[in-house]
């Protein structure tokens, strides 16, 4: 028999988990938190030691607490976002066991809820929450055989320019990730390649507003679906040394050398695909439109925020963009590392239940999946644009926590014939 029984189990204790918590807890429903490592134990360890957050500190925040030694429009540190979480849990005192990995979830035969198998005994519960977000496993295409360089890693494994050896390198990705690493790597010294896929590039700031505030005021924020194909489009923003916004111009101008995605490998040559100047002219109108939806939007509010038409001109295409090169010799370019900004996948070996769609994702509405009594929180357009930003899990944890107070009141339903029926109730 399972060694102990709660309502509701969430798995992780990030900031989908933390979000969680309150909201059951503010609605007394009894559940536990269990986290594998330490709370927002990514933010800690899978990050580069000069990462800032990408949004400022009064809007990448929870509701009810702000971040104590940030100021509101500034950038918080890595250390800094992980103690935040670590603050809220005891805040709002979150039931949550760090160092329990959850091994599986099965769904009990012949009565209702799940078993949660754990590394410290298995518990029975109504609900499970899978709050452990999408960055699960990293990404590295298999483009670049083991051995063709001294180093290839994710950039969830990267650090800062003194773990890679000598040498120039090549950064795959042009989303925060890879943009921000890119040029750290150059501010080193190092002679850098940065190879650009397609991208949404926002204005750090516009008219003395950060784009955070412009998505929320034009209803960006509360898309419910992305644009077609765009589902999976990286934002190039960064709110390092302050926060500005990414022009892959001047980056190209600081040095930085840039190529098409990457495409093939062959005999110590890397070939680049012929689409550089199709995704930054992509990302380049992405984020004009954007000024221009800002404008309107100030000329139809009588807003007397500044004009800023130098915002507008991009500037000249370098030889790189207008020429771009399409393969390199690893070898003669003195290439001796390859940072992988490439994203991550999902990883739900843990969660074995029927909940998932012919290509393995979570088959799901805002959260709510198909298998009833299992929840997903965190991802990337659970129910909108902002819904695997901090202050945008904590709306949808909201939602999670309101469907599992209803279920809960159907499941404790006793017929005045049948006192006995809830006991016998399913999922």
């Amino acid at each position: 028999m399972p060694s102990e029984q709660t309502d509701v189990v969430v798995v992780g204790a990030g900031q989908a988990g933390i979000a969680m918590s309150e909201h059951l807890g503010a609605q007394g429903i009894p559940h536990i938190v269990l986290e594998r490592d330490r709370i927002a134990e990514r933010w800690r360890s899978q990050r580069w030691d000069s990462l800032v957050a990408n949004g400022p500190a009064w809007h990448d925040r929870f509701p009810n607490l702000e971040f104590p030694d940030v100021a509101p429009d500034g950038f918080a540190t890595k250390e800094q976002v992980a103690e935040y979480f670590t603050a809220y849990a005891e805040k709002i005192d979150a039931p949550v066991r760090c160092g329990v990995e959850v091994t599986r979830v099965r769904k009990n035969q012949g009565r209702p809820g799940f078993r949660v198998e754990t590394s410290e005994g298995d518990v029975e519960t109504r609900f499970v929450v899978a709050a452990t977000g999408p960055f699960q496993r990293p990404v590295i295409p298999p483009v670049v055989p083991d051995g063709a360089v001294l180093t290839q890693i994710h950039s969830s494994e990267y650090r800062n320019p003194g773990q890679l050896p000598d040498g120039a390198v090549l950064v795959v990705g042009a989303g925060s990730s890879g943009v921000q690493i890119a040029d750290e790597l150059r501010r080193s010294g190092r002679r850098v390649l940065l190879s650009v896929g397609p991208h949404d590039r926002p204005p750090r700031q516009y008219r003395g507003r950060d784009f955070c505030w412009w998505l929320g005021v034009l209803g960006l924020w509360d898309l419910t679906t992305p644009p077609q194909g765009a589902a999976h489009v990286t934002i190039a923003v960064s709110g390092a040394r302050g926060g500005h916004t990414v022009d892959f111009r001047a980056l190209a101008g600081t040095g930085v050398e840039l190529v098409g995605m990457t495409a093939a490998y062959d005999d110590g040559v890397l070939r680049f695909a012929p689409d550089l100047a199709t995704n930054i002219a992509l990302g380049d109108e992405k984020y004009l439109g954007l000024l221009r939806a800002a404008d309107a939007y100030v000329e139809r509010n009588g807003l007397g925020l500044p004009e800023e038409p130098e915002a507008h001109v991009l500037g000249a295409d370098p030889q790189c963009l207008t020429d771009p090169r399409l393969e390199l010799d690893l070898a003669e370019a003195g290439v001796t590392s390859i940072v992988w900004a490439t994203g991550f996948a999902a990883d739900y070996g843990w969660l074995d239940v029927d909940a998932y769609d012919e290509n393995g994702r979570p088959d799901q509405s805002r959260g709510v999946s198909r298998e009833p009594g299992v929840y997903f929180l965190g991802l990337p357009w659970l129910s909108r644009r902002g819904s695997s930003f901090i202050w945008g899990v904590w709306h949808d944890a909201k939602y999670v926590a309101d469907h599992i107070t209803t279920r809960r009141g159907y499941l404790a339903y006793q017929h005045p014939d049948n006192s006995d029926n809830s006991d016998h109730g399913s999922n």
